[in-house]
Order: structure tokens, then C-alpha cells, then sequence
């Protein structure tokens, strides 16, 4: 999950990111790409360097760039919070993955500006005033590169007021984690099996096509394999294969690709270490040509289930209903919960 927190100068944003990260969020803040990027031109990032880098490199590459470059690094496996979020278009960058929710710390411009004056920051204005006359450039600008605040708080999730102590923020953001923290959906057990086969499809060393198959039994898997040449055998990508390296056009020159295909290695490695597949599932990133079809079928396998289908499968997808093996697609799931 990512919890994106925004708001005006001194709101109380680094506040609620700090009770967040205590409650196992990791924190990123999108004004360290910019940090990062005024260190290179040994800039010092006070407000109004960051400010006008900001607006330069989403000119220079898109009013999301920002976004882009935090999202690149998240890993997959933990909660995110996510502050520094100044425009629109990073708001929709963050959303497009889906499991986002933007907070929107409120507070009014006297509060926030004695906080300012308590911080003591390089660069932050000494009186109300110049507090005004800065933050109203911040606000909205008919510069798509611009920081948009006020378009930013249109599209905040939930809007926190923050005008009290901090007890009452961390009041109010418990309440908010405890009605969207456990909105996510688990992937169903095909999403988190295809998942699997499409990192093994990732250790292929074919040049023409890398696919991905686990056998799973009583959801549990029980062999892998991709497609490569064999065991021993100089590598498809180091000119092991002479079809492959030759890029011969699909459905040529079949009796010269030295590649085992994944089914058949994730079949003959269970024979290998001895481990029976009768009766189970098998999940591939491509529907089987006829060569994996025969092996599936002897080997006893009941239930075949792909992701894409394969360009010279037409034979091979009778046969398997001939046999009465269950052949079936990737099938997206409908919004709610996965299986259990």
C-alpha cells in the first residue's frame, strides 16, 4: 500500500509522515530526485532552488517525472509513504498503480506560519507577508511544470485538519489507516502462480522468446523450468542454438532449435529429482506447442493454465481436449478479494 501525504508549507506533512513510518510505512519523498539532482550541479537545495528545479525537470521531462523516478525504486513488498507531492500529474502517476491513497494535511496560514518560524529553515520568510506572498506561487500556476497545490488538494482521498496538537493529527490519522489500510487485494492463487512463472521465464537464456512454467500440486509447487538448451550445452545466448542465432522466421527451421521448452524442462526436472506430477496443475506463460502438449497429457497432468497463447497451438489445443485435459486462459479477477 502507498499512502501519499501533501499539503501547504508547514501543514504538518513531515509530522504524518513520521507516525506512518512508525506504523511500518517506509518513507520517500518525491523532493529528494530533486535533492539528487541539484547535488550533481553542487547546488544547495534551499526553497527556492528546489522550487525552481522542480518546475525545470518537469518541463524538461513531464509534469510526472518526479513521480516516475520514486516509483522505479519501491520494492513490491512493503507499505510506502510518499510526501512531497506538488503537482497533478504525480498525483496520477502514483494512482495508475493502483493501492494509492493521497492525505491532505489542512491547517490555517496563521498556524502554519508560526510552525515555519519555529523551524528556523534557510530560505523560509520572517514575516506573515512574505509567508503569503511566497506559498500564493505555490498554489496554482498555468505552468503545467508548476508547483499545483490547490489542484493537488482536489484530488486528496482524505483531508486531515491539522490545526491542534499533534495528538489530535495522530488521532485522526489512526482513524483514516484503520478504514483504508486493509482495502488491497490478494492476487487469486492462478495471479500468484503466472506471477512465479514470469520470474522463472526471466532466467531464460533463449534469444527468441523466454517462457516460464511451474508445476503446482495441492497449490504447492512442486517443479519450474524455462526454455534454454540443455543442461551442459553452451547457452541459447552465447550462440548455443543455431535457429535462434540465425533468427529464423517463426515455424522454420523447427529441427534445428536446440532449446528445450519450459514445460518439457519443468516435466523432466520433477523426473530428475524423482518427484511425481500425476494429477497436478500446470502454469505456463504461453499455451504449449504439440511437443509440451504430448509430454503434459503422458506425464498426467489434468490441468494446463497459460497466459498468452501460442502462435502454433491449434493442433495442440485439440489434443489436449481430445485427452480431456483442462486447458483454460489467465483470467483477470473481478474487483474484491482474491481466493482464501
Amino acid at each position: 500500500m502507498r499512502i501519499g501525504v501533501a499539503g501547504f508549507n508547514a501543514a504538518g506533512k513531515s509530522r504524518a509522515v513520521e507516525f506512518l513510518e512508525g506504523r511500518s510505512f517506509y518513507p520517500v519523498s518525491l523532493s529528494d530526485v530533486i535533492r539528487e539532482d541539484l547535488a550533481r550541479d553542487g547546488l544547495e537545495p534551499t526553497r527556492e532552488h528546489m522550487i525552481e528545479r522542480g518546475r525545470r525537470l518537469r518541463e524538461r521531462f513531464g509534469p510526472a517525472i518526479l513521480a516516475e523516478r520514486v516509483q522505479v525504486r519501491l520494492p513490491l513488498d512493503r507499505n510506502h509513504v510518499i510526501d512531497s507531492i506538488r503537482n497533478p500529474a504525480e498525483v496520477e502517476a502514483l494512482r495508475a498503480l493502483g493501492e494509492f491513497v493521497l492525505l491532505w494535511i489542512e491547517a490555517s496560514p496563521e498556524v502554519r506560519f508560526e510552525r515555519s518560524r519555529g523551524r528556523n529553515r534557510v530560505g523560509d520568510p520572517q514575516t506573515f507577508e512574505e509567508f503569503c506572498e511566497m506559498e500564493g506561487r505555490e498554489l496554482a500556476s498555468g505552468d503545467p511544470a508548476g508547483q499545483q497545490l490547490l489542484a493537488v488538494r482536489d484530488l486528496a482521498d482524505e483531508v486531515i485538519p491539522n490545526d491542534g496538537d499533534l495528538g489530535m493529527l495522530h488521532a485522526r490519522l489512526e482513524q483514516v489507516l484503520k478504514s483504508k489500510l486493509f482495502f488491497r487485494n490478494r492476487p487469486t492463487w492462478d495471479e500468484y502462480f503466472m506471477s512465479i512463472a514470469r520470474v522463472v521465464a526471466s532466467r531464460s537464456n533463449c534469444i527468441k522468446r523466454k517462457v516460464g512454467a511451474l508445476i503446482v500440486s495441492d497449490r504447492r509447487i512442486t517443479a519450474t523450468g524455462y526454455n534454454g538448451t540443455p543442461r551442459g550445452v553452451l547457452n541459447c545466448n552465447e550462440g548455443g542454438c543455431p535457429r535462434c542465432g540465425d533468427v529464423a522466421e517463426s515455424g522454420t527451421r523447427l529441427d534445428e532449435c536446440l532449446c528445450s521448452h519450459a514445460e518439457e524442462n519443468a516435466i523432466t526436472q520433477s523426473a530428475y529429482h524423482g518427484v511425481s506430477v500425476r494429477g497436478s496443475t500446470i502454469y505456463t506463460t504461453f499455451s504449449p506447442c504439440l511437443m509440451c502438449t504430448k509430454m503434459i497429457i503422458n506425464a498426467g497432468i489434468v490441468e494446463v493454465v497459460y497466459d498468452s497463447p501460442f502462435p502454433l497451438a491449434d493442433v495442440a489445443l485439440g489434443l489436449f481436449r481430445e485427452a480431456g485435459i483442462k486447458l483454460r486462459a489467465l483470467e483477470k479477477p473481478a474487483s474484491g478479494s482474491g481466493d482464501q
